[in-house]
């Protein structure tokens, strides 16, 4: 390797992860989310079950631990942020960095917002008043309305969550990577593995508790039937939600895994980190759907729909559980701060990445880069704040700003970044690339094989099914 890739900028960066589970939890942190919370087990609920985990199982062994071992290496190779490691990396390729910053600078306005919804929530358990928000309530017009509608269509309350979310998220990246970002997340990860694994033995002692359980792990073929039969569209489909899951959840195509790769130590396990991580990100999704379905089918008398409820499921349906369950205070209050935690330990990662490009491409120091970035991201997030109170009329092709950014982001410019990657990797630079960085401190790539035949083939395929799964199904 030449100098120039093999030297990380401290001057852009400060020093990098002072430890192997530094970074590990860093990650894993970063992939650990919302999307592990609540997306994961009401899409595993609406796509089969254990026919859902099974493939996301497989795609995350395979797949995942492909693009996320890509991302890592070419971040820890090139020592730069987004903007310069896609350019040192083949120059007629720069254009991937931009569109590799662009991602996280788009996603972590809105995911700010649902983490100020989530302060919200944890407020108002945490001082014993959560309860409440699984009434409904009289909006100013005199019309009844859920709280977490009336919350999210008010004119000031949600601007201040979002506000605090983002300082809060601000906070971490201005003390940089060891002391910010790595010093949290070695708390803040084992704190909600802890939580997440009480909260799931409680909801086991709940009656009727493992109908939810076997709902949940048991393949549902049902799923992949209509009236006319086998419906290949539903599998189709299936396949396509938890790989756009693994987007979500493993943080890949967002720039943020080639930003901490490049802060990770040269003597450290390349591809034993990445399968730590892959454990870390799955287990706790798993886990979180132990908690949600069976809770969720055990109070609403086993109505499949209430599982099936979407994004509405964590502030709609969750608070009426835990008003139903013993202790539902107490246990709505741990699981809020759980779902805090998780939200911020992401938002620091999206963040990271905008700043570490800006403070490479405009020189700034850290604590102005974070300015800029605060600024920016305040300012983005308001189309989404004020798209459910003063802007609610408001649509981009009939869609919120939020679902309009998450859909552009999340369905159309991450799968392009990743068949993107995998195009750079398996036929331009050749896979020997991120082969001879794997190969740094170690005597073998266990998973050379895999590896070749994956980013060569089938990522490439997965990426071109995720982009043109809606309109196969449509047809």
């Amino acid at each position: 390797m030449g100098n120039e890739e093999t030297k990380h900028e401290s001057a852009r960066a400060g020093a990098g992860f002072g430890s192997r589970i530094g970074f590990i939890l860093a990650a894993a942190g970063s992939a650990v989310g919302l999307g592990n919370i609540w997306r994961f087990p009401y899409l595993a609920a609406k796509y089969g079950g254990g026919l859902f985990l099974f493939i996301y199982i497989i795609l995350t062994l395979t797949f995942g631990f492909t693009l996320m071992l890509t991302e890592i290496a070419i971040g820890r190779r090139t020592g730069k942020s987004v903007l310069g490691a896609y350019q040192t990396v083949h120059k007629k390729f720069g254009f991937m960095g931009w569109i590799a910053a662009i991602i996280p600078a788009l996603i972590l306005p809105y995911y700010c917002v649902i983490g100020g919804w989530v302060l919200r929530y944890t407020a108002s358990f945490v001082t014993g008043a959560g309860l409440e928000t699984a009434h409904t309530v009289t909006t100013a017009a005199g019309e009844e309305a859920s709280f977490f509608g009336d919350f999210i269509s008010h004119a000031t309350l949600p601007t201040i969550f979002f506000v605090v979310f983002v300082l809060l998220t601000g906070v971490v990246i201005v003390l940089g990577v060891q002391k910010g970002i790595e010093l949290v997340s070695k708390f803040l990860m084992p704190v909600l593995v802890v939580l997440i694994i009480a909260i799931c033995i409680y909801t086991f002692t709940l009656k009727g508790a493992f109908e939810g359980v076997k709902y949940y792990l048991l393949p549902n073929f049902e799923s992949l039937v209509d009236s006319k039969g086998f419906h290949a569209g539903m599998l189709f489909k299936t396949f396509a939600a938890a790989t756009s899951q693994l987007f979500y959840s493993m943080s890949i195509a967002m720039g943020i895994l080639v930003t901490y790769g490049s802060y990770m130590r040269k003597q450290d396990s390349l591809e034993s980190s990445v399968r730590h991580i892959e454990f870390f990100d799955t287990g706790i999704a798993v886990i979180a759907g132990l908690i949600i379905v069976p809770a969720v089918f055990v109070f609403s008398g086993g109505d499949k729909a209430a599982v099936n409820a979407g994004p509405g499921l964590m502030f709609i349906t969750l608070p009426k559980v835990f008003e139903s369950m013993p202790g539902g205070q107490i246990v709505g209050a741990a699981f809020f701060i759980l779902v805090s935690l998780a939200a911020l330990t992401s938002s620091i990662s999206l963040m990271e990445t905008v700043v570490s490009a800006v403070m490479e491409k405009l020189g700034l120091s850290r604590i102005m880069a974070c300015v800029v970035v605060i600024v920016v991201t305040i300012a983005l997030g308001m189309l989404s704040v004020l798209g459910y109170s003063n802007w609610s009329n408001v649509t981009i092709f009939g869609m919120q700003f939020l679902d309009f950014f998450d859909f552009i982001t999340n369905s159309v410019m991450m799968p392009i970044l990743a068949f993107l990657t995998c195009i750079l990797i398996g036929y331009i630079v050749k896979t020997k690339y991120v082969e001879e960085e794997v190969l740094c401190g170690e005597t073998s790539f266990k998973a050379k094989l895999l590896y070749r035949v994956m980013i060569m083939v089938v990522c490439p395929i997965c990426m071109l099914m995720v982009l043109i799964t809606p309109f196969i199904t449509d047809l």
